[in-house]
C-alpha cells in the first residue's frame, strides 16, 4: 500500500513537471508567433545627432511600422562603440532588443582594443547590412588649405598642428585618419569624442581641423558652407557631391576607405523572430522612400542575408586589422 501511494505520489509530480514544460513551450510558442507585442528597443552605440543614429531612427521608424510596433531608439556612446554593443550583447534574446552596429564595433574594434567586453560574432545575430557611406574628409573653412595636396604640405609643415577629430578611437573615420597618415606621411593628431555630433561640433567652432567623417553627418554643413569639403575616401565620388574628387584622385593612389552599418541581434534569439524581423527589415530597405532619404545622406542601401553578412563580417575584420596594423591607429 505504501509503495503504491509513492509510486502514485512520483507519477503525480512527473505528469506535473511535464505539463509545467509543455506549457512552457507552447508558451515560448506562442510569445514567438504573437512577435512583436510589445515597443522594441534599437541600440545605437554613438551619440544621437551622427551616421549610426541618424541610419538607425529611419531605418527605426519605418521598421517599428512594419512590424506594428514602435522602435525606441537608446543612445548609449562611449569606447568607440564598445559601451552600447557590450550592452546589446547582453540583452535577452528575444528579439526586442536590437543593434544598429557599425564597421567600428563589429570589424574594427578587435584589432585596435587589447580586450573587447563582447565577441562580435559569437554574441550576435547578424540581420542584415543597412547601408554603406563615403567618409568625408572636411575642413573648418578658416583653415589654410583646399585640397588634398595643400593640407599634406601643410601638415608636414607643421607636425601635429591638424587635429582630427572622430566618433571614438576604432571608429572608421579614426581609422581613415590614420590610413591617411601612413599613406601620406603627414602627422595628424586624433581627437577621439563619442559620437560624430560633439565631434562635428567642435569643427564647426574651429576647435579642430578636419573630419574624415561619415557623409550623412558631414553633408548639411558642407551644403550650407559651414565647412569646406576636401575629398571623399571611396574608390568612386559621391553622386551627393560630384564635384568633390576621391583621395585617391587628388593624389593619393590607392586609398580608400567605406564605412557601412548593420543591424543584429543578441546571440540566441529564436529563428522564427529572426525570420520575422530580417522579413521586416528587408521590406524597410526596398521601400523607395527609405532609399531616398538615405541617398540624400550620401548612403546607399544594402540587403543581405544573415549568411551574406556574417561572411561579409568576417571578411571586413580581416581586411580593417591588416590596416590597423600597417597604419600604426592607437586607442
Amino acid at each position: 500500500m505504501l509503495a503504491s501511494k509513492t509510486f502514485t505520489r512520483r507519477t503525480g509530480i512527473k505528469t506535473l513537471v511535464a505539463a509545467a514544460l509543455l506549457a512552457t513551450g507552447m508558451g515560448s510558442a506562442l510569445a514567438q508567433a504573437d512577435f512583436p507585442s510589445k515597443p522594441l528597443t534599437m541600440i545605437v552605440p554613438f551619440s544621437a545627432g551622427g551616421t549610426t543614429d541618424i541610419l538607425a531612427r529611419i531605418v527605426g521608424q519605418a521598421l517599428g511600422q512594419e512590424l506594428g510596433e514602435s522602435i525606441i531608439i537608446e543612445n548609449k556612446p562611449g569606447a568607440g562603440g564598445n559601451i552600447g554593443a557590450q550592452q546589446a550583447a547582453r540583452a535577452k534574446a528575444d528579439g526586442y532588443t536590437l543593434f544598429m552596429g557599425t564597421v567600428g564595433t563589429h570589424a574594427i574594434n578587435q584589432s585596435l582594443y587589447k580586450k573587447l567586453p563582447y565577441d562580435p560574432l559569437k554574441d550576435f545575430t547578424p540581420l542584415s547590412r543597412v547601408a554603406t557611406v563615403p567618409n568625408l574628409l572636411v575642413a573648418h573653412p578658416s583653415r589654410p588649405y583646399k585640397t588634398v595636396q595643400e593640407m599634406i604640405a601643410y601638415a608636414k609643415a607643421n607636425p601635429g598642428d591638424v587635429t582630427y577629430g572622430s566618433p571614438g578611437s576604432g571608429a572608421s573615420p579614426h581609422v581613415s585618419g590614420a590610413l591617411f597618415q601612413s599613406m601620406t606621411g603627414a602627422e595628424l593628431t586624433h581627437i577621439p569624442y563619442k559620437g560624430s555630433a560633439p565631434a562635428v561640433s567642435d569643427l564647426l567652432g574651429n576647435q579642430i581641423a578636419v573630419m574624415f567623417d561619415n557623409m550623412p553627418s558631414a553633408i548639411q554643413h558642407v551644403r550650407s558652407g559651414k565647412l569646406r569639403p576636401i575629398a571623399v575616401t571611396t574608390a568612386k565620388r559621391s553622386p551627393e557631391l560630384p564635384d568633390v574628387p576621391t583621395i585617391a584622385e587628388a593624389g593619393v593612389p590607392g586609398y580608400e576607405a567605406t564605412s557601412w552599418f548593420g543591424l543584429w541581434a543578441p546571440a540566441g534569439t529564436p529563428a522564427p523572430v529572426l525570420d520575422k524581423l530580417h522579413s521586416a527589415l528587408t521590406k524597410v530597405l526596398q521601400d523607395p522612400a527609405v532609399v531616398k532619404k538615405i541617398a540624400d545622406q550620401g548612403g546607399e542601401v544594402v540587403i543581405d542575408t544573415p549568411a551574406e553578412f556574417e561572411a561579409f563580417i568576417q571578411s571586413e575584420a580581416a581586411k580593417w586589422g591588416k590596416v590597423v596594423k600597417e597604419s600604426g591607429a592607437e586607442v
